[in-house]
C-alpha cells in the first residue's frame, strides 16, 4: 500500500509540474491581463543584476519551480517502484517528500492558486499516509 502512495503523490507532482512548465513556456498563462506589466517586466532589471530582466527572471523562476516538482516524480516513482527497501530503511528517503509536501502547501496557501493548492494538498496527504505506513 505505501508503494502505491509514494507512486500516486509523486505522479501528482510531476503532473502539476510538467503542466506548469508547459503553461511558462508555451502559453501566456501566466502574462498578466495588463500588457502594460508585461512590458514593465520586460523593462526593468534586477536589482541583483543588469544582466536579466524582470520577465526573463519570471519566466526562469517558472520553469525551475516545474522542473523541482517533476524533479519529486523523476525520483519518488522509481524509487518506490524498484527500491522499496530504501524507503522501509531510510528515515530521509521516507519522510522527506512528506515535509516537502508541506512546505509546498504552505506555498500554495500563501501565494498560488486553489487548483495546485488542491492538487498538492492531496499528494502531500498520500505521501504522509505513505510515510506513516511505511515507517510502521
Amino acid at each position: 500500500m505505501a508503494q502505491a502512495l509514494y507512486i500516486a503523490a509523486a505522479s501528482i507532482f510531476g503532473l502539476l509540474g510538467f503542466l506548469h512548465l508547459v503553461y511558462t513556456l508555451f502559453s501566456d498563462k501566466f502574462h498578466a491581463y495588463d500588457p502594460a506589466v508585461n512590458e514593465a517586466m520586460e523593462s526593468s532589471s534586477l536589482i541583483l543584476s543588469r544582466d536579466i530582466n524582470m520577465w526573463r527572471a519570471w519566466i526562469g523562476f517558472n520553469a525551475s519551480h516545474s522542473v523541482g516538482a517533476i524533479m519529486i516524480a523523476a525520483i519518488y516513482v522509481p524509487l518506490a517502484l524498484n527500491h522499496l527497501d530504501l524507503l522501509k530503511t531510510s528515515v530521509w528517503f521516507s519522510l522527506f517528500p512528506a515535509v516537502l509536501g508541506v512546505c509546498y502547501v504552505v506555498l500554495a496557501r500563501l501565494y498560488w492558486f486553489r487548483f495546485p493548492f488542491l492538487g498538492i494538498s492531496v499528494a502531500t496527504v498520500l505521501f504522509i499516509w505513505a510515510a506513516v505506513l511505511i515507517r510502521s
